[in-house]
């Protein structure tokens, strides 16, 4: 990465937490590239997420080493993934030098609303239990900043561009 590019930074959390409205708000806001990370995962894992089925680490894998190949390929750009393990965050973070995170906490009812209420999305709505029992908040980790994801998205998104400032 040149040392003149900008971190890159991925917007985490759990399904229905509004990763990729934030992203895709700040991309807009900062004019950078950003990556909806749903859109890496190979089409066993969408079956099997639209059937209910919940992802294993093993099914994660591949997805988890695209996301990491863009994260090299792409110095400064966002991306929108769950990194709900410390051990995919640190694959994500050995891939990109500096990587930051903007996580959004959210009650496990207020995401299953969100998700309950979107459209066209293949996440099963029955998969929100196992999101939060996957889920290792990043407390403590290097790089974070934690997020009200229930907080009006303008309020976010100057959170965060304050959080990423020089």
């Amino acid at each position: 990465m040149s040392s003149n590019a900008p971190a890159s930074l991925v917007v985490m959390g759990v399904a229905g937490s509004g990763k990729s409205t934030l992203a895709s708000a700040l991309a807009k806001r900062l004019g950078r590239v950003w990556l909806e990370g749903d859109q890496f995962h190979g089409e066993s894992n969408r079956s099997k997420m639209a059937r209910g089925e919940p992802l294993t680490d093993e099914d994660r894998a591949s997805w988890l080493a695209s996301l990491a190949e863009q994260l090299q390929q792409r110095p400064g750009v966002l991306l929108a993934c769950s990194a709900l393990k410390l051990s995919y965050r640190d694959q994500l973070r050995a891939a990109s030098p500096g990587l930051r995170f903007a996580f959004l906490d959210i009650a496990k009812d207020q995401a299953s609303l969100r998700v309950t209420t979107r459209g066209g999305h293949f996440f099963s709505a029955s998969l929100m239990d196992s999101q939060f029992e996957t889920l290792e908040p990043p407390v403590g980790e290097p790089g974070v900043i934690h997020l009200d994801a229930c907080q009006p998205l303008d309020r976010l998104q100057a959170e965060v561009c304050d959080w990423l400032a020089p």
